[in-house]
């Protein structure tokens, strides 16, 4: 499904900013940027059950009641699917820089694992197409 390899190909290029973001010590965008790769890859997940959601909490309900709570994904992966919604929301919202480096630091970590067991599931799966992926970023 295209969709899905264009949703994981966001979350892969939303994780660089991140990387960039943490190492240019701007923690709070980092953590935002962290939040929407784990979103996206969230969303392509979502769309192997045909469910679609804009709205955030919608997003990550889903993911917990279709995914986690069926065991398809350790409830670990859904609890830092909400930590790093929680996250964003202060370091969007905030009128003051409030998440540190450690906390940026994790999150992004987070962030990579999220994104990494979502393209896992959706190759074992047959959802996701590196090959697609890779021929739009001219990677081989």
């Amino acid at each position: 499904m295209k969709e899905i390899d264009l949703l994981m190909e966001r979350a892969a290029k939303t994780l660089k900013s991140a990387k960039l973001l943490l190492q240019e010590k701007d923690y709070d965008s980092s953590v935002s940027r962290s939040y929407y790769a784990m979103f996206y890859a969230t969303e392509a997940v979502l769309l192997t059950k045909r469910l679609r959601f804009s709205s955030h909490k919608s997003v990550i309900s889903l993911f917990g009641k279709h995914f986690v709570k069926t065991g398809i994904f350790d409830p670990k992966l859904g609890k830092n699917l909400r930590k790093a919604f929680e996250k964003r929301l202060i370091g969007d919202y905030s009128f003051t820089p409030e998440i540190d480096e450690k906390a940026a630091e994790e999150t992004f970590s987070n962030a990579l694992e999220f994104v990494e067991n979502m393209k896992s599931y959706l190759q074992k799966k047959g959802f996701y197409s590196q090959a697609f992926s890779e021929q739009r970023t001219g990677q081989e």
